[in-house]
């Protein structure tokens, strides 16, 4: 089992962010990170679409909220972890990439909402662009993943699924469990 992959919102804002938030964890659930952290806030709507969505669709990613992101930062950075800020300031991640995937150690990615404060930059092990065009942090994150995985992650087959998709040419086809 490789290193583990946790994504920490930064600068969500409720009122404005909470669907993007939300599909940026969605995005990290089901392209397979370990745990999605809702720094400096709570947003417990967040919180129960993960827990819905996993509970139908299985699996299980860690969900922490209200920690303060300079101190969780800090503290994985203290702990040996690696730190991936994703920034259309930074360097491609075509060359950066490789690089990341085979270090071992856990992986934190900051994916923010605002402004991002100096400090973001100053710590990561790298500051990687997804693009150096203004994007969506859903598409950025979606496709660092999908690069870091090399796209196995779209075969993940979550346990304990109580609704799933049947792959089809035409038409939806829905398996439901227990039914």
């Amino acid at each position: 089992m490789g290193p583990k992959i946790y994504i920490l919102r930064y600068g969500h804002r409720p009122q404005r962010d909470k669907r993007i938030t939300s599909h940026v964890a969605l995005v990290a659930r089901s392209f397979g990170a370990h745990g999605f952290i809702l720094a400096d806030v709570k947003d417990d709507s967040i919180e129960r679409t993960i827990k819905k969505v996993s509970s139908r669709w299985g699996g299980s990613i860690d969900f922490i909220q209200g920690v303060s992101s300079y101190s969780f930062v800090k503290e994985w950075k203290r702990r040996g972890g690696e730190i991936i800020h994703l920034t259309m300031y930074g360097l491609h991640i075509d060359y950066v990439i490789d690089l990341i995937r085979r270090s071992q150690k856990d992986k934190l990615v900051i994916v923010g909402a605002e402004k991002v404060p100096r400090f973001f930059y100053r710590i990561a092990d790298f500051n990687v662009a997804v693009g150096h065009q203004p994007h969506s942090e859903v598409a950025a994150l979606a496709v660092f993943l999908d690069k870091y995985f090399m796209g196995r992650e779209l075969y993940l087959s979550p346990s304990n699924p109580t609704i799933r998709i049947a792959p089809s040419v035409k038409g939806k086809r829905v398996i439901i469990y227990g039914d």
